[in-house]
């Protein structure tokens, strides 16, 4: 499927340390493991002897590089796979044959993304990482029950904001949606000129007010708003969303937000984005059918432009995972 050549957040990278972390990924066992120089490692987490998990075993560092060790037979296996020890027999020359699967990890937005097999993609970008004015902080990971396209759906929705974030992010009487503009791009679309009232709309607003709001779908399971409140000048949030899809009805979240607010504690602007996605995840959990239906099952109106935008895109790519 497609879905397996596309990279997929992981792990955060602060939680992979000197022990093999053990994660899951479109419906696989991984084991993620570091090696001397720092560099991440992405295998099936399976030995190829006795099918043992590798991420109960160890990471040793060696003269010869670095080797996870199987917690079974203590075999050891280089970097890039190769079996180079087998502690029963320590003259025997492993063959080719006894070579782990390895997959491709790379590094980026505070995360570990990983890729089953190899493919031409590149990791979804996040247009403020680089900007050296904001400040970037990762808020999660957040476990759901429920697909991953549930949640996308859900982050590039507006008109939920007076209901399921009343008093934060929304308000029962400033409900009414102006119409919008999907404009597609080479990695999803822009929604564009999305405004809502908001009561507070960042974690430092005193007082309600309509908000600008740019979402940019950057992938299947990935997107991003910006966020340009109208009575503050100068002020913006930038909030990547960042999901892995961890079986079909399992996600786990991130949020990668670049914010203008160097005052509040990292704490209190977790806890904030805590609130709002806590507020989400009930409701995300209550959907039913789990998976995304694609093609009917569920009526639309017209403030529903991002989701049919979503729902389409997901059918022309072909992504069959999440979805129904």
């Amino acid at each position: 499927m497609i879905e397996t050549t596309l990279w997929h957040p992981v792990a955060d990278s602060a939680s992979l340390a000197d022990a093999p972390l053990p994660v899951r990924l479109l419906a696989h066992d991984v084991v993620l493991w570091r090696d001397h120089f720092g560099q991440a490692h992405a295998w099936a987490d399976r030995c190829p002897h006795r099918g043992t998990k590798l991420s109960l075993g160890r990471v040793l560092h060696t003269d010869e590089g670095s080797r996870i060790e199987c917690p079974y037979h203590g075999w050891q296996f280089a970097a890039e796979g190769a079996c180079q020890l087998i502690p029963a027999l320590p003259d025997f020359k492993p063959p080719a044959s006894h070579t782990a699967c390895t997959h491709e990890a790379h590094e980026a937005h505070g995360l570990i993304w990983v890729r089953l097999q190899t493919s031409r993609s590149l990791p979804p970008a996040f247009d403020a990482e680089q900007d050296a004015r904001l400040r970037k902080l990762l808020c999660g990971p957040y476990e759901v029950n429920t697909s991953a396209p549930r949640i996308v759906e859900s982050f590039l929705d507006l008109a939920h904001f007076g209901f399921v974030h009343e008093g934060v992010l929304g308000d029962r009487a400033h409900t009414q949606l102006a119409a919008y503009r999907i404009d597609p791009t080479a990695h999803g679309f822009i929604a564009n000129d999305c405004q809502a009232w908001q009561p507070q709309s960042n974690r430092l607003a005193a007082e309600g007010g309509l908000v600008d709001y740019r979402y940019e779908l950057t992938g299947p399971y990935t997107a991003q708003l910006t966020k340009l409140p109208q009575a503050q000048d100068g002020y913006q949030d930038v909030i990547g969303l960042f999901v892995c899809p961890i079986e079909p009805e399992r996600s786990r979240v991130w949020f990668r937000v670049a914010l203008t607010d160097f005052d509040s504690s990292d704490d209190d602007l977790r806890q904030f984005q805590d609130t709002i996605f806590m507020q989400d995840r009930p409701v995300l959990e209550s959907q039913s059918p789990k998976l995304l239906p694609l093609s009917g099952g569920e009526v639309h109106s017209a403030a529903d432009r991002s989701s049919a935008a979503y729902r389409r895109f997901l059918n022309e790519r072909g992504i069959t995972f999440g979805v129904c």
